[in-house]
């Protein structure tokens, strides 16, 4: 994965693509989520691509990942930079809100990172990754005046950063870009609420459907065991799971329930499994990577994405662990939100239940469990369905195809 540290020559005859970002891995191996180096990495083939992102304690300056250069700004003294990463900077923000003295903080040092690379190269095109505080600070820093941007939202910007003032702000960014992208078809509708008028494409993200993402060979599946994978934050809607699960148990079933990730609410949680008396069936395990990921959906019996509307708004933009459990055919049950119907058609390709309801949440994965044969063909039309709207391969093509369009003016 890592390669020779060091700058990109002087010429290529590729266009040169400069990717802005809070979300990157901060060296091999780490769980950071990996949507935007994966992406990256993928149009390397065709751009030369730099990444300009926050650093962190252990992680390099500078290095070159599978052919992306990674360019990482300091923002704080290290033991201070505990603003991005590990969840993102909205969640780390309620975690601790003393960390909102950090933003004006990583806002001007990613300003004047930008800057002094803008400088030292001639990019063609900019995509910057969320509209706070990456869209920002490229027009803090001057950028869009001199290079074109493409924008992409990937939903706790746009959903999580409620007022006036971020309104005001994400509406002078989307002005300013050349082009503007949404993972999720109800995030479009909410940039048109936001500026009415302004042209923007629905692209999500992709996985890897085809290498990684897959059924297993040979389908063996827990009886019984329900999966969660995700940041233990409150719009994953873990609580509601954790009350259906004790509701399952209470009427005799014996299910079980792997949690795969970590977050602020995890001793809350875990004190709650206790409390319901089902931590004897409950497994906390952490992050884990992706080929663990994998393992476990190709080995769950039901997939299980309880996501809510958090208190301050914020809520799925897309929901890429759903496509991942579809690419590994394991039945999947969901809330029933905008994001999430994108992505599933209820009762054909996954079940749907209304958020925040443990009750009809116990029910339907009730449901599920009892219908075998059922819940077998629903997961092999989500993998047809996957493979068809959100594999790498195809949205690779789209997003080349609107930067190369924005590299030639």
């Amino acid at each position: 994965m890592t390669g020779p540290s060091g700058e990109a020559s002087g010429t290529s005859a590729r266009p040169r693509l400069l990717v802005l970002t809070t979300t990157f891995p901060r060296w091999a191996g780490d769980r950071e989520p990996p949507f935007v180096f994966d992406l990256s990495r993928r149009l390397a083939g065709q751009f030369e691509v730099h990444v300009l992102a926050p650093h962190a304690a252990g992680a390099q300056r500078r290095e070159t990942l599978d052919g992306v250069h990674v360019h990482r700004f300091r923002y704080a003294p290290q033991r201070l930079q505990q603003l991005a990463y590990d969840g993102g900077i909205l969640a780390r923000l309620r975690e601790r809100p003393w960390r909102l003295l950090l933003v004006p903080c990583l806002l001007l040092a990613q300003a004047w990172a930008l800057r002094r690379l803008l400088a030292r190269h001639r990019f063609d095109v900019i995509h910057a990754h969320w509209l706070i505080p990456q869209g920002l600070v490229a027009v803090l820093a001057g950028a869009t005046r001199r290079v074109p941007m493409l924008c992409t939202s990937h939903g706790g910007d746009l959903f999580g950063l409620r007022g006036a003032l971020p309104s005001r702000l994400k509406r002078l960014v989307l002005a300013r870009c050349r082009a503007v992208t949404v993972v999720s078809q109800a995030m479009r509708e909410a940039v048109l609420a936001l500026r009415p008028g302004q042209a923007v494409q629905v692209v999500p993200m992709g996985t890897d459907l085809t290498s990684r993402f897959t059924p297993p060979a040979q389908p063996a599946r827990t009886p019984g065991g329900l999966l969660f994978a995700g940041r233990l934050v409150e719009k994953k809607g873990v609580r509601y799971l954790l009350d259906a699960v004790a509701r399952l148990r209470a009427a005799g079933r014996a299910v079980t329930l792997t949690v795969a990730g970590d977050g602020p609410q995890r001793a809350a949680l875990q004190a709650q499994a206790r409390q319901l008396r089902i931590d004897d069936a409950v497994a906390f395990v952490g992050a884990v990577d992706h080929a663990r990921l994998a393992q476990l959906f190709q080995t769950a019996a039901v997939a299980v994405v309880p996501s809510v509307v958090a208190a301050d708004g914020d809520q799925e933009g897309f929901g890429l662990v759903i496509v991942e459990a579809m690419g590994c055919g394991c039945p999947v049950v969901a809330s029933r939100l905008p994001a999430i119907d994108d992505i599933v058609i209820d009762g054909e390709t996954a079940l749907l239940a209304p958020p925040a309801d443990a009750a009809a949440l116990a029910a339907t994965l009730g449901a599920v469990l009892d219908d075998p044969a059922g819940a077998e063909r629903r997961a092999l039309a989500a993998r047809e369905r996957a493979l068809a709207h959100f594999d790498w391969h195809g949205v690779v093509d789209r997003y080349a195809a609107l930067l190369h369009a924005l590299a030639r003016g």
